[in-house]
């Protein structure tokens, strides 16, 4: 019986899986979301490489023919409209490799991923006060 492939512990890890061209396209994609989110923290969660600042800001993963980045975007009208063409099922997205990488859409996501997880933890501490 064949072993499973070791899980990756970090990004690196997961990242030197993959072809040398899969290998470009993720490490831009890494870049990509630590110039939107500078402090946020590289980990690794469900075997594939997320960013967590106050919560989960994305994760991002390769596959056979695409980039999927997770998880669904919402509460932005015209960033949703953009993401449009690359939604997959249960509205994460899917960047085609055969295809262009919207970089700047990403950045978008991330963006707006931050300054939802902020609220969110405001709003947190905002109820633990009038508790």
């Amino acid at each position: 019986m064949a072993s499973e492939p070791k899980a990756p512990k970090i990004i690196d890890e997961y990242i030197a899986a993959f072809s040398p061209d899969v290998q470009a396209i993720l490490q831009k994609i890494r870049t990509t979301i630590r110039s939107a989110a500078p402090d946020a923290e590289e980990t690794i969660s469900y075997r594939i490489p997320a960013f967590t600042r106050n919560g989960i800001l994305v994760y991002f993963a390769a596959f056979k023919n695409h980039i999927g980045l997770y998880p669904p975007i919402k509460a932005d009208a015209a960033l949703e409209k953009a993401i449009a063409r690359y939604a997959g099922e249960k509205g994460n997205l899917r960047f085609p490799l055969d295809q262009p990488i919207p970089y700047a859409l990403i950045k978008r996501i991330v963006t707006l991923r931050v300054k939802q997880n902020m609220a969110k933890t405001a709003a947190k501490k905002a109820n633990r006060k009038k508790a």
